[in-house]
């Protein structure tokens, strides 16, 4: 009974913090921030405004003019929504989680998606739950996707091998929202039993591709499987193609892969 009527006054609360904001937004009440003289990069209409932008309990409630605790000049410089990073191995930067983030913050990065493939190839389970660990509290969000295939391949030592039950604890975490890059194309194109497991267990979540050169039936079947992005195209045409067959399309520009100028 205690536990209910703490969830109804937490629930109350925010509602009551609802009412607040829409007289914010109003401007019935004056905003805790208005940072004026603003060029807001616009990423639904895709233009640059010059504008106002009002916030108010850590919330964006409006754009122009309004009556403010405090008021915040930014003399032309640039707001934009936190960046995405969407796919990412944080391992390979050879840094600790937070020194990481430190890294990328003040480049307005907010959210980082990572998959932990290539500690997992080394450590298993064990790395996996330590990069899980080591994420939580950090100022940016980070998620997680699963990594699908730990080895990469059989012709290879790894110091561990990860199945569907192995994964399938993780997922129920709030953090990790899908399956890591599916490199095993030939595992899906031919329905490999192990493989296809990942695929059942990741049903409803992000599935990530990977998937260079593939185009025509073979990609339709790739598709077909549940996979629904892609950061390995290389060409212009072979992005058109995935993009045309309803993939997301991620355009790499690495330290060892540099897509952008020609896609």
């Amino acid at each position: 009974m205690i536990f209910r009527g703490f969830v109804v006054k937490i629930f109350l609360m925010n509602f009551i913090n609802k009412y607040e904001l829409v007289k914010a937004a109003r401007g019935k009440i004056p905003v805790d921030v208005l940072f004026k003289n603003a060029r807001l990069v616009n990423v639904f209409s895709g233009k640059i405004e010059k504008t106002g932008v009002a916030v108010h309990k850590g919330v964006v409630v409006g754009f122009g003019s309004y009556k403010a605790k405090k008021t915040v000049d930014i003399k032309n410089h640039y707001i934009v929504p936190g960046l995405v990073e969407g796919h990412i191995h944080t391992e390979s930067s050879m840094l600790e989680m937070g020194e990481f983030v430190k890294a990328v913050l003040p480049y307005g990065t907010t959210t980082v998606i990572c998959d932990p493939h290539e500690i997992a190839n080394v450590l298993g389970l064990e790395g996996i739950t330590y990069m899980l660990q080591s994420a939580k509290y950090q100022p940016v969000d980070i998620y997680f996707t699963l990594p699908s295939t730990v080895p990469a391949t059989d012709m290879e030592t790894s110091g561990a091998r990860l199945s569907a039950v192995d994964l399938m604890p993780y997922f129920s975490q709030k953090w990790v929202v899908g399956l890591g890059e599916v490199m095993n194309v030939p595992g899906v194109l031919e329905n490999d039993r192990e493989i296809f497991d990942k695929l059942k267990i990741a049903f409803g979540k992000s599935i990530e591709g990977h998937a260079p050169g593939l185009m025509g039936k073979d990609l339709y079947a790739y598709i077909t499987s549940g996979i629904r992005s892609d950061h390995e195209s290389f060409g212009k045409e072979e992005a058109l193609e995935k993009l045309s067959a309803g993939m997301t399309v991620m355009i790499r520009e690495g330290s060892v892969a540099k897509n952008l100028k020609t896609l």
